[in-house]
């Protein structure tokens, strides 16, 4: 027999297994050693909006019966190796997911990808933090599983599909995800579980018949009649499929600037720019959780989400918190030399002492009016733009401009500044010299706000690094809102971040599914 229960627990209760059995029971008015029972949590979310912390959880009672599993997918992958290719430019979610979905179709995918696997990945990632030498073709932005593969693995969307977002949860759990993902409200795996998981869903495209060529570079289409007929890579080789699913992710701007110059239609895009902010979790946690001292051993290192509206020379413009990792780690996303970028990411535990968040304003077209010689790749150069004055400011190597946080709003160069995740290291500037005007005045509105929202968020205990600007693409390469295929080129499906269609692992792996399923449903015959 099977009962389902609704909680509200303290921390201690839904945390500690032996705890939350007792409140399992304790409710369905059982005794604590009653034999045959299995309790397990569906859902849980915090709830710290009050001064106790609590949590909600949606719970399972097994009596005299097995639970099960908790998966309702299964994935079936049959050998594909003789089925017509299918390319696939790109191995992030978006790509390895549309793969997944091809092979299930019975469809043989090639994917294509200019960076590495993922264990000979790490050492070009370790080249980036301790020499400051930039890999432009293996980052923590190229390579086997994407930016997402060194990330916190934050798995949350703000679609509402949620079939396809079960479905692609389902998928990572069948990989090596814990079930702990179809728990908790906002789930994530963690940096340092990632690469395992990623080298799994390799390991499926390749036990099906699939291919993945790594190190290979796309350096030209080949384009017949307006319609795609292969891609031709950095060797010379030609390779040639029943159709092109373009995942290249938000910062190969090789192949936008190829798109544009073989006058394939491309358009830029609104994005957003800022900063990353780093802040001590303790003083998250006790603003967050309303705690003297610490979490407890119980609850998770706690996050944020913060926005704010600016009003700047008569435009209005959102401020707000993007990917916040909590426990995590600032690192460098450069993907070129002579560029700083930064991002976030997290362990599994997210057991660092610090807490870190991109801050970032609304970019939009209109604000970039110097930039419109370059057509579609205007929003693309003002971030190139940005990206080479923080390198510059931060002494031309991968050590990061910084500011405190009270200093930035005050316009006073730090004379110190913090401890830091960052491991290339930090550079006192003035922050507004990185920043743009129209940016920077924005944030510094913001952070006012923010600090009344968040009683002592706003501190000089915090700091500014930067920069943060591959928050989304700069490109959008369009595509037919039914059929998903470039309305232009037939047999191109443009897919992902990098097209302008998806923002995160899970978005990502849901639009290469649906690529993949366009693209066979068009041309393929049944």
């Amino acid at each position: 027999m099977k009962k389902t229960f609704s909680l509200q627990l303290s921390p201690e209760e839904a945390y500690d297994e032996a705890n939350f059995k007792r409140s399992v029971l304790k409710k369905a008015g059982l005794r604590v050693d009653t034999p045959y029972t299995f309790a397990r949590q569906t859902r849980r979310s915090i709830d710290a909006r009050g001064r106790k912390v609590l949590v909600n959880v949606e719970a399972e009672l097994f009596i005299n019966e097995s639970p099960g599993s908790l998966l309702d997918h299964f994935p079936e992958y049959k050998n594909v190796s003789q089925s017509s290719p299918l390319l696939i430019v790109g191995a992030g979610p978006a790509g390895l997911f549309a793969a997944l979905r091809a092979i299930e179709l019975g469809i043989k995918p090639i994917v294509i990808e200019r960076g590495k696997d993922v264990r000979a990945r790490r050492r070009d990632l370790a080249a980036i933090n301790k020499e400051g030498i930039v890999n432009p073709d293996s980052n923590y932005c190229f390579g086997e599983g994407g930016a997402g593969t060194y990330s916190d693995g934050k798995l949350y969307t703000r679609s509402k599909k949620r079939g396809d977002i079960r479905r692609i949860m389902e998928i990572l759990v069948a990989h090596g995800a814990t079930e702990e993902i179809l728990v908790d409200a906002h789930p994530h795996i963690g940096t340092n579980k990632l690469p395992v998981l990623v080298a799994k869903l390799r390991e499926s495209i390749l036990d099906a018949g699939g291919e993945i060529l790594f190190e290979t570079r796309v350096e030209d289409l080949i384009l017949e009649e307006n319609e795609i007929k292969g891609v031709i890579t950095h060797t010379g080789e030609k390779i040639k499929g029943i159709g092109v699913i373009l995942a290249t992710g938000h910062s190969a701007r090789d192949i936008f600037h190829l798109l544009h110059h073989r006058k394939v239609l491309i358009e830029a895009k609104p994005f957003a720019l800022g900063v990353r902010i780093e802040h001590s979790q303790n003083l998250i946690d006790r603003i967050q959780y309303h705690c003297e001292i610490d979490r407890g051993p119980y609850l998770p290192a706690s996050a944020y989400s913060l926005v704010q509206q600016t009003d700047y020379q008569g435009k209005q413009r959102g401020v707000f918190s993007f990917c916040m990792c909590p426990g995590g780690f600032i690192v460098p996303a450069a993907t070129s030399p002579g560029e700083l970028v930064v991002n976030g990411m997290s362990p599994s535990r997210r057991d660092s002492k610090f807490a870190n968040s991109g801050m970032v304003v609304s970019v939009e077209l209109e604000d970039l009016p110097q930039f419109q010689k370059y057509g579609p790749l205007a929003a693309m150069h003002f971030q190139a733009e940005v990206e080479k004055k923080a390198w510059e400011m931060g002494g031309k190597t991968q050590v990061a401009p910084a500011q405190r946080m009270v200093d930035f709003v005050n316009r006073k160069v730090s004379s110190s500044l913090l401890d830091t995740s960052y491991q290339p290291g930090l550079e006192s500037v003035e922050m507004r010299e990185v920043l743009p005007d129209f940016i920077s005045a924005r944030m510094a509105m913001a952070f006012k706000a923010f600090g009344q929202k968040m009683k002592g968020y706003l501190t000089n205990e915090a700091q500014l690094i930067g920069v943060e600007s591959r928050t989304s693409s700069p490109v959008r390469i369009p595509r037919d809102k039914e059929s998903f295929e470039h309305p232009q080129i037939k047999r191109l499906f443009p897919c992902g971040e990098g097209a302008g269609y998806a923002g995160g692992i899970v978005s990502a792996a849901m639009d290469g599914e649906r690529c993949a399923e366009k693209l066979i449903e068009m041309y393929v015959k049944r």
